[in-house]
């Protein structure tokens, strides 16, 4: 299953969709099937762009043979000799054979068309779509090559339109899906973009970026989960990196915020692909075929938790169209807007003049001909007059939500515009873009002053505490001491923003003083959830809430923290060993809502046990079983008793000198082992229901349902179960050890006492060391092994300080 898939009660074929640089060459259309192989989705939805330059190809071809030039033959010539290299370099001389026969016949219908000499829009629009009939069926033809189930589908068969611009036929098109899908329930379907049929079968095309279109549009008909567009970029970056090199892949981008870049005349995303997207489930990556390792955009429907700016973006050749509006007539200006819009005309920005009676709206070149022409033919009803083009101009823009309520990046922008050749500056009204338009500079050093005062500013940080026990009180220590570290490093404003304690909290959004909370805290009563909902207008980049605690009701308000998109760092171990339905609850919550969960401090304290699964299974390793002792209090007890005194006396010195719990039971009936194995069998990706762990208790019920003074009062009970079990111990020429083991292959999992060999990894420790053997399919016979200090306060905040450190360093 790949890092996009989910269940097969979830997702219906996913889409993936490559565009032409994607099928360039025989080399290609093989990277292009490695792809897929990969993805392991043995029902999936491939939508193909004609081969390289095709489609220009094609057109140029038709423009040729209308202007009479003799040159079309020697065109027509080229495509077929392109196209018949392709399918030899490709594929077999035995599979090529048949795609060979096809395109002489298409060749020679191309060459009856043009005869016919009856190319109206229809036929040209025939002759271009032969582009993606040619690369759906080689690369149907390559897959199946390479044993994957594959047929070629022409969208003509499912895809009916109408109008212009085309609207689709919803109902007819998801019909006819339905039941050609139904014929091919265990094959890779690759389907031609680009072209669509109407009610009279006669051939439209989807116009610029139509492929893209088409493949968010079938997955909106194949009611499909993920849809991928694989091009030549990985995804959306802060600006353009090949004009600022210190601009950053964004791995998530809200929906409203692709949709604003793409009116902006983005070439990575168009608004016709984004309109599919939104009226269905589907999920949009972007990435990229040539690198699919180099990361990805996701977009997602909800906004980021962040306001402000995300990207720069630019257009570097944008014309003005202007015309003069008599003031009886300037209540049209929003309805002649609406109707651009409506026409997949939406200007990139707009500046009214009233004092001049001027309206001034401005196009990327390719749009501003269409544009000057549906205006020119709609000025005797709009309303205006001396309509002129005005060209040489450039656009810059800054893209995010609310970046027009943002002062200090919009007082950035305008210094920098007012230095420049300005025309205007637009705020938009949806406040997700700042638009400038400049007569025509280098916009280079522009774009690169814009991103680094927009991009190098620290992230102003707040922190909540919760819990101001021995560990919080260490980490406070240890903040007050790497907090000008922190911020110097990572590039980060940290304040100390709110905390809390089992008798109140305080907040200040000008920080707290560590000091004060150390010392002089003084909290007010805050009801849950009712605080919660007053931080909506906190101010901070980011929030991080800091659990200390070992509360289970805090840990039930995890989720109304992560739907604040407040970031979660926590020793408190209820969360990661939650019963299963609350952890998954939490699990997808915090997906959908970015949202992060470090909790390196609930296990082994300071020592890298979780971090270090994760590394084993990033290099490829499937965690096969965990096992240990991971209590240092049951270190330290079963260390020590060797007979020598009776288990009672050992359990009271340890809990004189602290290395218990102040109810020594609660290190005894095994609870706390049981959730650091859950914990780790999560991380290492299996879903272990703490219910399905058995744990043995070493209290007796009668001593567990006494109060605290009278169980220490009969804590030499202990002495008889445990006498015995040592003296067995002894027998088998053994150890008695407090083990913890999960076995990821059978999925049992246990804690309680064992006999291990007196040669044993868990059998030597030093009193109070847990230790961790993780096994895996290269670390099987001899399993990776962890050990150290497995509690204490300095080292368990210290394990919070680094989780804040990679959280801090992953705001970019």
């Amino acid at each position: 299953m790949t890092q996009y898939q989910a269940d097969t009660g979830t997702q219906r074929r996913p889409v993936h969709k490559f565009g032409g640089s994607s099928l360039a060459d025989a080399a290609c259309f093989h990277r292009v099937a490695d792809i897929i192989r990969s993805q392991k989705q043995a029902d999936a939805l491939v939508v193909v762009s004609a081969s390289g330059k095709t489609t220009n190809r094609l057109i140029e071809l038709l423009n040729l043979f209308a202007s009479g030039d003799n040159a079309a033959a020697t065109t027509l010539e080229g495509l077929y000799l392109f196209q018949q290299q392709l399918i030899i370099s490709t594929l077999s001389e035995a599979h090529a054979a048949p795609l060979l026969t096809l395109l002489d016949d298409d060749i020679n219908r191309i060459a009856a068309a043009l005869e016919s000499r009856r190319l109206d829009d229809y036929q040209r629009n025939f002759i271009q779509s032969f582009g993606e009939l040619w690369s759906a069926r080689l690369l149907a033809s390559l897959l199946n090559c390479q044993g994957l189930p594959a047929a070629s589908l022409d969208a003509r068969r499912f895809l009916r339109v109408s109008g212009s611009p085309v609207q689709v036929d919803d109902a007819f098109s998801r019909q006819q899906l339905q039941a050609i899908l139904a014929e091919h329930t265990d094959q890779i379907v690759v389907v031609t973009g680009f072209i669509a049929a109407d009610a009279d079968d006669r051939t439209r095309l989807l116009g610029r970026n139509g492929s893209d279109f088409s493949a968010t549009l079938l997955a909106d008909l194949a009611d499909s989960s993920h849809s991928t567009i694989w091009s030549d970029v990985p995804g959306v970056f802060s600006a353009d990196p090949r004009r600022v090199q210190e601009a950053q892949l964004l791995s998530r981008l809200s929906l409203p915020e692709a949709a604003e870049l793409a009116r902006l005349g983005s070439s990575i995303l168009h608004s016709r692909t984004l309109g599919p997207v939104a009226g269905s489930r589907q999920q949009l990556i972007l990435r990229s075929s040539y690198h699919p390792d180099d990361g990805y955009t996701r977009i997602l429907r909800q906004h980021p938790r962040e306001p402000g700016a995300r990207i720069v973006t630019s257009v570097d050749d944008a014309v003005l169209i202007e015309m003069t509006i008599s003031d009886r007539y300037q209540d049209r200006v929003n309805a002649l807007t609406d109707w651009l819009t409506q026409r997949e005309l939406a200007p990139l920005a707009c500046k009214r003049r009233p004092e001049l009676k001027l309206w001034q709206i401005a196009y990327t070149r390719e749009q501003a001909e269409q544009a000057f022409s549906l205006l020119r033919d709609h000025q005797p009803a709009g309303g205006f007059e001396g309509l002129q083009e005005r060209e040489g101009f450039s656009l810059v823009a800054l893209v995010g939500r609310g970046v027009t309520a943002q002062p200090e990046q919009c007082l950035h922008f305008y210094h920098a515009l007012n230095e420049q050749p300005l025309e205007f500056i637009q705020p938009a009204q949806n406040g997700l873009s700042l638009v400038g338009i400049v007569r025509k500079i280098t916009l280079e050093p522009l774009l690169l002053r814009l991103h680094q005062s927009l991009f190098s500013r620290p992230k102003r940080i707040g922190l909540i505490l919760f819990g101001r026990g021995n560990i919080g009180r260490a980490w406070l220590k240890l903040y007050q001491q790497q907090k000008d570290r922190l911020e110097q490093k990572l590039n980060v404003q940290l304040t100390l923003y709110g905390a809390f304690d089992s008798k109140g909290g305080m907040l200040a959004s000008q920080g707290l003083e560590v000091e004060r909370v150390l010392n002089d805290f003084q909290p007010v009563s805050m009801v849950w959830p009712n605080w919660l909902e007053n931080l909506e207008e906190h101010g901070f980049d980011q929030l991080v809430a800091l659990d200390f605690t070992a509360s289970g009701s805090l840990v039930q308000y995890y989720p109304e923290l992560v739907e604040q998109h407040i970031h979660l760092i926590a020793a408190n171990k209820l969360a990661g060993a939650a019963e299963q339905a609350f952890y998954l609850r939490l699990k997808q919550s915090l997906a959908e809502h970015s949202v992060q969960f470090l909790s390196n401090a609930t296990v082994g304290a300071g020592l890298p046990v979780q971090s270090s699964i994760r590394q084993l299974q990033q290099s490829g390793e499937q965690v096969r079983a965990i096992s240990g002792i991971f209590s240092g209090t049951l270190s330290w007890l079963f260390q020590h008793f060797d007979g020598s005194q009776p288990f009672s006396e050992l359990v009271l010195q340890a809990w004189q000198q602290g290395l218990t719990e102040p109810d020594p039971r609660q290190d005894l009936n095994g609870q706390d082992v049981k959730r650091k194995l859950v914990i780790l069998a999560r991380e290492a990706g299996f879903d272990l229901d703490p219910a399905r762990v058995k744990v043995q208790d070493l209290v007796s019920e009668t001593l567990a349902a006494l109060d605290k003074d009278a169980f220490f009062e009969r804590l030499q009970e202990l002495d008889q179960p445990l006498g015995e079990a040592l003296a067995a111990a002894r027998k088998k020429d053994g150890v008695l050890r407090h083990i913890a083991r999960f076995d990821g292959v059978s999925g049992e999992a246990s804690v309680g006492l064992e006999v291990v060999p007196r040669e044993h990894a868990f059998a030597n420790l030093r009193p109070g060391d847990n230790v961790y053997a993780v096994e895996t399919c290269h670390y099987r016979q001899n399993p990776l092994v962890i050990q150290g200090p497995g509690a204490g306060r300095e080292v368990t905040a210290g394990a919070m300080q680094t989780d804040l450190w990679n959280l801090l360093a992953s705001f970019k």
